[in-house]
């Protein structure tokens, strides 16, 4: 039981904290009065200050925010990864791998993927190293000295030296090897100073020398037993090819039994010796097609990763939302190359007057994908380009003005005849869509001078054919230009003869002034004496005009999605887009978060 004393005690203690509390509580109003209530009226006068504050704190939540959102997004966005099998279409038909005559579009994918070169062009169009690991040329321009990268290895497992080199442009320089190479490596002497050491002597210096060092290399090993007329019907050539590319080859499969569902399929497998790195694709799977139709059916059912040879993309597969088009300019010129040995356009006037009559702008303009006007025989981007010596402007009047001085008077049917004879002539090209359209655009713009044009539309081998015998009046094509502006191939007088390795020179043009500049011109490495040396080429040619410049044209490659490392660049030819291939990628998976 709690005394009366001890209650007395504990209602004194509960009465002076009741008055500690009452206290505390008179100083918190004071204070609250004081330091808030009294001070809010000042805070007008700082609102720009509390503002500013205020709207930091906003972006900075703001920022955290988008900073999560991204971060999340990163870590959970698909990205590339080595792996994968990837099926690649091609228009035309296999017959061999050897890169010392592989030529179609599917012999020369199939050659530079399972061969290197000492050369090769990156995706900067710039001549680098493949096999090779530097050069140098001597002070006169014709000693090109070669040295080989370190522990080459075929993919056989043999090593690779230069005495691989030697023999493979000793080999392109018999004439019994019959290989189209021949014309380049006509009197050049190949020698192995030490097996990683190769010299290449001319007999005159060409700067576009280098350029031509880009062809695959042979084994030697492999191949010297075979004699050089043997070369071309080999095993080696279509069923078990040796290089020292990113791919290996493993199987070649023929299907179908028709022209038109005929298809080879060729299996590779990526190089883990290759000198630029062992490739990421797991597999590399050429299928070649003989028919745009059949390559579209297989494209549509989902069985090919890429395809080329196709000059636009089908209807049926621009469907497809996740197709990627790639499209690369070339270093190339398409062109109206006009016969001037005989015929009509034997008649330089008549000449002149179809190339006032040609309106290319129009022509590069319904295309449609963008492209370069060409109108000489250099590219827009080439020093020796000259704005002053190029082919005459579009002038519909001036056309018709120099038929008429020349003697071709206008019939009533709209067509100018002379001496009783009608002013026609046939037109040669292949049977694609594109040219197609070209030479319809032309067959109108020549008619309303009063020109009458045949056009004759021909499958790529037999156009290969008028190509070689120059089966034609007037050529519709294109020619492969490159870096190097050396066009002594198309426009030399010596490359017209029908005894010429090539034949290049699909004008049949003769020009003692040009040959003496195209000479001078390709033995100069200095651009600025190039300049001065073409010019009495470029006057020549836009006096004679041996043909009329149309457009630098493309070329078109398409993917059912992107393909990790293509990226669109100049290339020299549609096989350029290999200049990375070892670095393609087509699986995805999510990022590692770790």
């Amino acid at each position: 039981m709690v005394d009366r004393t001890t209650k007395l005690r504990w209602r004194r203690r509960i009465r002076r904290r009741k008055r500690q509390a009452e206290s505390f509580g008179e100083q918190a109003e004071q204070q609250l009065e004081v330091l808030v209530i009294g001070r809010l009226g000042r805070l007008w006068h700082v609102r720009r200050f509390l503002l500013s504050w205020f709207m930091l704190v906003i972006l900075l939540a703001s920022l955290l925010i988008v900073q999560t959102r991204s971060l999340n997004q990163y870590f959970q966005q698909p990205t590339a990864i080595p792996g994968g099998t990837y099926t690649e279409g091609i228009l035309g038909n296999f017959t061999t791998a050897n890169p010392l005559y592989a030529q179609g579009p599917v012999d020369s994918a199939v050659a530079r993927l399972v061969f290197a070169g000492l050369f090769k062009f990156d995706d900067h169009n710039q001549l680098v190293g493949d096999l090779a690991d530097s050069w140098a040329v001597n002070d006169r321009g014709n000693v090109y000295t070669v040295h080989l990268k370190l522990n080459l290895k075929w993919q056989d497992g043999q090593p690779l030296t230069s005495a691989d080199v030697v023999y493979t442009y000793q080999t392109i320089q018999k004439p019994d090897a019959q290989s189209p190479l021949l014309s380049s490596w006509q009197g050049v002497t190949v020698a192995a100073v030490d097996p990683q050491t190769v010299t290449f002597t001319l007999p005159q210096a060409i700067s576009s020398f280098p350029f031509h060092m880009t062809n695959g290399i042979v084994p030697k090993h492999i191949l010297a037993s075979h004699s050089s007329d043997q070369l071309r019907t080999i095993a080696f050539d279509t069923v078990s090819p040796v290089g020292a590319g990113p791919f290996i080859w493993k199987a070649i499969q023929v299907v179908g039994d028709t022209s038109n569902s005929r298809e080879e399929r060729i299996a590779l497998a990526p190089n883990p010796t290759y000198s630029g790195g062992q490739p990421k694709l797991g597999n590399y799977i050429i299928r070649a097609f003989h028919s745009q139709s059949a390559a579209t059916a297989s494209f549509n059912r989902k069985e090919l990763d890429g395809m080329s040879g196709f000059d636009r993309v089908p209807s049926s597969i621009l469907a497809h939302t996740t197709v990627r088009q790639y499209s690369f300019p070339l270093t190339a010129e398409t062109m109206v190359f006009l016969k001037t040995s005989d015929g009509v356009l034997a008649d330089v006037k008549v000449r002149q007057a179809l190339a006032a009559a040609t309106d290319n702008q129009s022509i590069a303009n319904g295309l449609g994908y963008p492209v370069q006007v060409v109108d000489a025989p250099f590219l827009r981007s080439q020093p020796e380009y000259n704005k002053s010596l190029t082919q005459a402007s579009f002038n519909l009047a001036q056309a018709k003005q120099l038929l008429d001085a020349d003697g071709w008077i206008m019939a009533s049917n709209g067509i100018r005849q002379k001496d009783g004879n009608p002013l026609t002539f046939n037109l040669v090209t292949e049977d694609t869509q594109e040219y197609i359209n070209v030479s319809n655009r032309l067959k109108k713009q020549w008619q309303a001078a009063g020109v009458n044009l045949s056009v004759t539309l021909q499958s790529p081998s037999d156009l290969q054919t008028a190509l070689a015998f120059h089966t034609y009046d007037a050529l519709l094509y294109g020619i492969s230009i490159g870096v190097d502006p050396d066009v002594f191939a198309y426009w030399d007088s010596s490359q017209a003869d029908i005894r010429s390795a090539n034949r290049l020179n699909f004008s049949e043009y003769k020009s003692s002034a040009a040959d003496a500049s195209l000479e001078a011109g390709r033995t100069r490495s200095d651009s600025i004496l190039r300049t001065i040396k073409y010019r009495p080429f470029l006057e020549a040619w836009q006096k004679d005009v041996p043909a009329i410049g149309l457009y630098q044209p493309r070329s078109l490659y398409f993917s059912r999605q992107s393909v990790a490392g293509l990226t669109e660049h100049t290339i020299n030819s549609p096989l350029d887009r290999y200049s990375n291939v070892q670095n393609w990628m087509i699986r995805q998976a999510d990022r590692d978060i770790n």
